[in-house]
Parts: C-alpha cells; structure tokens; sequence
C-alpha cells in the first residue's frame, strides 16, 4: 500500500504579485486530496522591488551586477513565505515544495534563476523543505519549464475528465499542456506558447497605480490601434522567440505601445496577446490526427473575459473552451497544487518532466531535499 504524504506547495507565478499556497494529501502517483488553499499577497515593497529588478535583467551578466538587490530581495521573499508556513500552522511532517519567485529564464544560457533561500527557510520554518526544481531537468537537456503537465495529467485521471485534453494555464506566461493517453507520461506534450498577462500588466503597472486589468474593463474602454496592432503581428510572426518552448517575460516587451494612452494601450495588448495564443492554440491542436475538442482554461488569465474571448476569436469553431472550475476544481490554485504534488514525486526519486514536456533527453527527477 502507497503512503500518504501531506504537503504545503509555495508557488509565486511570473505575475509576482503574491503567494499560492496549497495544502495537499498526496501518494505522489495517483492520488491527491485538496486540505487547504488560499493566497497571499505581496506587500508594496516585495511586490515594486520583484519588477524593477525583472525589468533591470536583461541577461545572464545582470545576475552578477546586480547581486546585492537580489540578495536583499531574496531574504525579504523566504521570510514572507516562512510567515505563509506559519500562519498555516502546519503539522511537522509535512512537506514543503518551494518554488521560490522566478526573477529570470533563459533556457539558451542554461539558466532559471528563482529567488528564495531553501536553507534559510528550513531554519526559519523547521520544515522538510523541497526547491530546485529546475536545474536537474535543465542539465539533461530541458528548458527547465512547464513542470505542472505531470499534475495536469493526475487531474484527468482523478475527476474522470475526458481525453484527449488540452490545459491552457494564462499565467504571466501562457503555456499548454495536451494529454492523450491514460497512463503513458511519454505521451504527455507541453510548451509555453506565448505572453500570458505579462504584457497587459506591464503596461497597467506602468501608466497607473494598478496591478491588472480587472475583469478586461480597461481593454472594453479603449480602442485598438490597427497599426501597431499589425506591426506587432509580423515583428513576432518573424522573430526567434517563436521557435522557444519555454519563455521568460523578458522575451516580450511592450515598447511597441509607447504614445498610446492606458485604455487604448491595454486594448491593443490584449488584442494582441489573443491573436498570438489563438493561432498557436490552432496550429498546435491541429498537429494531431484525434480531435483535442476541449481545452480547460486556469490561472488568473481565465477571469479576463476579453482576452479570453479574443483568444476564441482566433480559434476554430470546433474547439470549446471550458474553464477548470466547471469542473470544481479552484483555476488559481492549480499550480501551488502541483508543486505540492512534485514536492513529494521528488522525495520519493519519480521523474516530474519528460521529454515532450520540456526536451529532456529522458524523464528527469527534480528538486533537492534540504532535511529539518
């Protein structure tokens, strides 16, 4: 008989607006069991700091720069996710899977940088703690990312939800997952496909004082501007990004929009982000020769319901889209799920990526274990 393990997952998506945590009972293979979720949010000082400093690394020699800001921004991020750890009052056995604030990707340069100090936090939270998800997949020829399919895949299985499916997680970063078969992982395909709420949210961040589009409000009050509109088409049409499985927020910028006032900047980017993840969706679902009918819709990108329907508009009529939730499972918190679930993969030496998941040369373990 498989043991039960309970793990607390800590996940701080490329949004870097605050923390998903999520509290499961898991055997790690084919069961799990949602305890407790709920989120986090930065405050002020984390929150300005995680997008300056994002927006200040370029490249890999920007690590090294600016090494102090980062160091300083770190400890402020593990001692924020030791209160979370706190507040939860967890039990001593559980298990702790700890992401940590992405601050930079870049597969090219073979390097996924995340902020938080695993050893800090296991002396602050005298917690098992599981991190370093990444770096193990990335030296076996990965892109280091997306790591949830393997989760995704145990929520077919576990709600009965029919296949083949295709997850589509609008994070910062947009990425899908397509699942085939039961209970073949090789089978298991995912990529980032495109921005998510990254550029939406830049432009938002930087022309008032909120953090998003609520609800696609502001996309609804302005115009699109056609011209830039079609540029940014064909300039990413025609640029090298698209060839990359697994992207940074770096990769896209919004520059393009500069002179448009907030409303019609929102309206154009949004506009955008939709025709990019519509046509890839198209093609990519078009690839296989079983229909993929129904694609399910998380992360917090799911509750714009302009960029969701701008997405549809590039989208064959055969396609539906549902949303994780008709299925009662929570869409904001499938992630900080799935990092709890890898955490215990990872202690029990079972691979969380695979090949068409990343581009790993052969299923590949992940995570190190740092022991209270």
């Amino acid at each position: 008989m498989q043991k039960n393990w309970i793990s607390l997952g800590l996940m701080s998506g490329t949004s870097g607006d605050g923390v998903d945590a999520s509290i499961i009972k898991t055997n790690g293979v084919n069961k799990y069991e949602i305890i407790k979720d709920k989120y986090f949010e930065y405050n002020t000082e984390i929150y300005k700091d995680i997008h300056n400093l994002k927006e200040r690394i370029h490249k890999y020699e920007h690590l090294e720069i600016l090494k102090k800001e980062i160091i300083d921004l770190e400890r402020k991020i593990t001692f924020f996710h030791a209160k979370i750890i706190n507040d939860l009052n967890i039990g001593n056995q559980t298990i702790i899977g700890f992401h940590g604030q992405t601050i930079y990707h870049n597969f090219n340069e073979r390097v996924s940088k995340q902020l938080g100090n695993a050893k800090l936090l296991n002396q602050l939270s005298k917690k098992n703690i599981v991190y370093n998800f990444r770096s193990n997949d990335i030296m076996n020829g990965g892109q280091g990312a997306p790591l949830t399919p393997i989760f995704h895949h145990l929520i077919t299985q576990q709600n009965k939800i029919e296949l083949p499916v295709c997850f589509l997680n609008i994070g910062g970063i947009s990425n899908i997952t397509i699942i085939r078969e039961k209970n073949n992982f090789s089978k298991l395909i995912s990529r980032d496909i495109g921005p998510g709420n990254c550029l939406i949210d830049g432009w938002v961040r930087k022309n008032s004082d909120k953090k998003f589009d609520e609800d696609g409000k502001l996309a609804l009050s302005g115009t699109r501007n056609q011209i830039i509109f079609e540029q940014a088409q064909e300039l990413f049409a025609n640029s090298k990004i698209k060839d990359k499985t697994s992207f940074d927020t770096n990769d896209f910028d919004i520059s393009f929009i500069r002179g448009l006032n907030l409303e019609d900047g929102v309206a154009t980017l949004t506009d955008f982000t939709g025709s990019i993840l519509g046509e890839e969706l198209s093609l990519l679902l078009g690839n296989y020769k079983e229909k993929i009918k129904n694609v399910l819709i998380c992360g917090g990108g799911r509750k714009n319901n302009v960029l969701i329907e701008k997405i549809k508009e590039n989208l064959s009529d055969e396609i539906n889209f549902k949303l994780i939730d008709d299925y009662k499972i929570n869409g904001d918190f499938v992630e900080s799920q799935a990092f709890a679930f890898l955490a215990i993969r990872s202690l029990l030496k079972l691979p969380i990526t695979f090949p068409n998941t990343t581009g790993c040369k052969k299923p590949s373990l992940g995570g190190d274990l740092i022991k209270n």
